[in-house]
């Protein structure tokens, strides 16, 4: 007969764990057994603790299936991954396996791994190849919706079947020391997503995967990216923006002291042509990027429309406003070192551009700089030389 614990009783017990100046909650199981039933257990007693508690995964290998571990709780959580934890093959489930949420002051550490076990389930996925409403949609690894005042830090995430980590209206989280890594062909596996969130910092982070390392979505502000290595993957993005009514603007993006390699893309925006919203992205500021045969250093590229699923004639009503593209150093994958292609609609306006220096090798060389519906301001040098090449059109488009 299972023992059941009421409210009452957890805070009798809770109070008597302080007494006895004891206030970890500790997954018992043998390593490879099943623990969310167990951890589920353990993380609402600790949340109904009044004071801090930590909630701790030891070393060792654990079966973990789909878990949403919610508050709010009456005081500080710290959760402790010390060993691996291991997802199942289920891929008919809910739309995230491992979940935190509305939990102020949350710690996450211990220098443990969340393997999502995507390699068997990554057939199933073809959102990279038709559109987001008709592909099967697999479940993210790890969610942090609503949390404030976090910080989540020494952790892996570990070939996850779709977005490894995915942050939505949080407040002043921090990520530090993360290592993301799944293969470069794995579809649809970003390594951190953020969007509709205020004061996220992603700091001295190593990703590699098969989607973009970094993607900012709508609604984000005042996010700082510092010292993150990215590739293999597709780069760090903002966007893509304006496929959804309703997106809410970006502001104070930061992305400084960045290193790229043999990633698809480097720093890019891309904004939808007959996007179905208004809304402006600004204050969005590139600084001290180092690239290693990277395609596609440096893009703008408001006529982004995979899947042909957007009337192209139709100027993206995204406004791109105050972007600055400064210290970007490198080798280039391909010749099309800068395209700044901007709306006809609404030219991207105080674009500005300082001391890029960036080398092709290729025989389809020299590297180009292209500029459409922009006249950025110069500063300092730039090579290839600005806005001196034809503009082509990017693949796929």
């Amino acid at each position: 007969m299972g023992v059941h614990f009421g409210v009452s009783t957890l805070f009798v017990f809770c109070l008597l764990a302080l007494s006895a100046n004891a206030r970890e909650f500790r997954i018992t199981a043998r390593p490879g057994s099943d623990i969310t039933s167990e951890l589920s257990k353990l993380f609402k007693e600790a949340c109904q603790c009044v004071d801090k508690s930590t909630v701790l995964i030891p070393k060792g290998e654990f079966k973990l299936g789909e878990i949403e571990m919610m508050g709010p709780c009456k005081a500080p959580i710290i959760f402790v991954l010390q060993g691996t934890v291991r997802a199942d093959g289920n891929v008919n489930g809910k739309d995230f396996w491992v979940a935190f949420r509305r939990i102020t002051n949350f710690r996450l550490n211990g220098g443990g791994i969340f393997d999502g076990e995507g390699n068997a389930s990554w057939r199933a996925n073809n959102c990279h190849k038709t559109s987001l409403t008709q592909c099967k949609r697999l479940p993210i690894s790890i969610r942090f919706d609503y949390i404030t005042d976090g910080k989540v830090r020494d952790i892996t995430s570990l070939d996850a079947k779709n977005f490894h980590i995915n942050v939505i209206g949080a407040k002043n989280l921090t990520f530090e020391d993360i290592r993301i890594v799944a293969p470069d062909e794995s579809p649809n596996t970003d390594g951190i997503h953020v969007g509709r969130s205020d004061g996220i910092k992603i700091i001295n982070t190593n990703i590699k995967t098969g989607d973009d390392c970094i993607s900012v979505g709508d609604g984000m502000k005042n996010l700082l990216v510092e010292r993150v290595t990215c590739g293999p993957g597709h780069g760090i993005s903002i966007g893509s923006l304006g496929l959804y009514g309703h997106e809410e603007d970006v502001t104070g993006v930061k992305v400084v002291n960045c290193t790229l390699r043999n990633t698809d893309n480097g720093v890019r925006i891309k904004t939808w042509p007959s996007a179905a919203c208004s809304t402006t992205a600004s204050g969005i500021h590139f600084e001290n990027i180092i690239l290693q045969n990277v395609s596609n250093p440096i893009l703008i590229d408001q006529e982004y429309c995979p899947w042909n699923r957007c009337n192209k004639n139709k100027p993206s009503s995204i406004k791109l406003v105050d972007i600055k593209f400064k210290n970007i150093k490198g080798s280039s994958g391909n010749k099309d070192a800068v395209k700044l292609l901007c709306s006809k609609g609404f030219p991207c306006k105080n674009v500005e551009i300082g001391d890029i220096d960036i080398t092709y090798n290729g025989k389809d060389g020299p590297a180009t700089f292209q500029c459409s519906n922009v006249s950025p301001k110069l500063v300092g040098k730039q090579c290839p030389k600005a806005c001196s090449s034809p503009v082509t059109k990017l693949p796929g488009h």
